[in-house]
């Protein structure tokens, strides 16, 4: 089969389609056949060394993927033939796929391939920082940073559809009007967002913020917050890792709070299944609706991490077989 693998580790440039056997299910995995790939942030610094997981080359990128059951084991409710989605730990970006059972999702008729392969990381994110470590209640107001991204769409999107307030900041006005087309209510600008949000909400601030970014903003995003409000922290695509006076959370009665929702979920059997059945009815509404910026063939995946590295994405980018 032809997968996409990293045979050196200077960037997007550094990857190659090659034939490499076809994978051996295990007793408790189910085999995929994949149609389409989401690419990811972590996949750009899995191709220069810089992510915490560290194969030896050459190895496979990719961590999630939409496609058809070719094979399941005994006892599964899986069948050949069924469409899903799956999250494999690597060797995503590849024509077959041997997955966890506990980590293929059945994908909603309603759903396509693409946009399938863009759900698992992101909006399985979405749903832990929003509901488990948010604790996000109808009415309540949510900032979003990053909000044109991946991340911060799916998070847009889930924080609506459980009938919230959502204020996105983005950099460009190209990027607010993705996040307005995502369902934020209101979108303003990095430059000075504490004052707009002040602004939009009466000098209130919001319950929750939700920053995949980090960086310089984290202060002014403490700052946002009404009393009893919580920062959860997602990521940091800006590259630095923030600090936090304490006192700022003692003076304010504010949270800061993890969410790492792999180092969660994935030790829990049969816990992303119960977030699944949570999401499948706002999928097949379509309220939950990736938005993709780009589709790639495998041959071109090497521009689609590009594009991802430069920060030249807006949604999600899928690669499809």
């Amino acid at each position: 089969m032809r997968a996409l693998q990293v045979v050196r580790l200077d960037g997007p440039a550094a990857v190659e389609v090659n034939e490499v056997p076809e994978p051996q299910r295990g007793p408790d995995q189910v085999l995929v056949e994949v149609r389409a790939a989401g690419v990811n942030f972590p996949d750009v610094l899995q191709t220069k060394g810089l992510y915490q997981y560290k194969p030896e080359l050459p190895f496979t990128l990719g961590s999630e993927v939409a496609g058809v059951v070719r094979e399941a084991p005994d006892g599964s409710p899986l069948r050949p033939g069924d469409r899903v989605v799956a999250f494999p730990s690597t060797g995503a970006f590849a024509e077959v796929v041997a997955v966890s059972a506990d980590h293929v999702l059945p994908l909603p008729e309603e759903v396509s391939f693409a946009a399938g392969a863009c759900l698992p990381m992101n909006y399985l994110t979405a749903h832990f920082a929003l509901l488990v470590r948010g604790h996000l209640r109808d009415g309540q107001t949510v900032l979003v940073h990053g909000a044109a991204g991946g991340v911060g769409t799916a998070v847009i999107q889930l924080a609506v559809a459980l009938g919230a307030r959502v204020i996105a900041v983005a950099s460009t006005e190209a990027k607010r009007e993705v996040a307005r087309t995502a369902g934020a209510q209101e979108a303003v600008g990095v430059d000075g967002f504490k004052d707009a949000v002040r602004e939009l909400t009466g000098g209130a601030g919001v319950d929750l913020v939700v920053d995949p970014v980090g960086g310089d903003r984290f202060t002014d995003s403490l700052r946002c917050l009404a009393p009893e409000g919580r920062l959860l922290v997602v990521g940091f695509t800006a590259g630095e890792i923030p600090t936090v006076k304490v006192n700022r959370l003692l003076l304010n009665n504010v949270d800061v709070v993890g969410v790492g929702w792999g180092a969660f979920a994935l030790r829990r059997p049969g816990y992303v299944g119960q977030q699944w059945a949570e999401l499948e009815p706002h999928l097949r509404s379509g309220a939950l609706d990736p938005l993709i910026s780009g589709t790639f063939p495998l041959e071109k995946a090497a521009d689609a991490l590009a594009r991802i590295d430069e920060r030249e994405v807006t949604g999600k980018v899928v690669l499809e077989m």
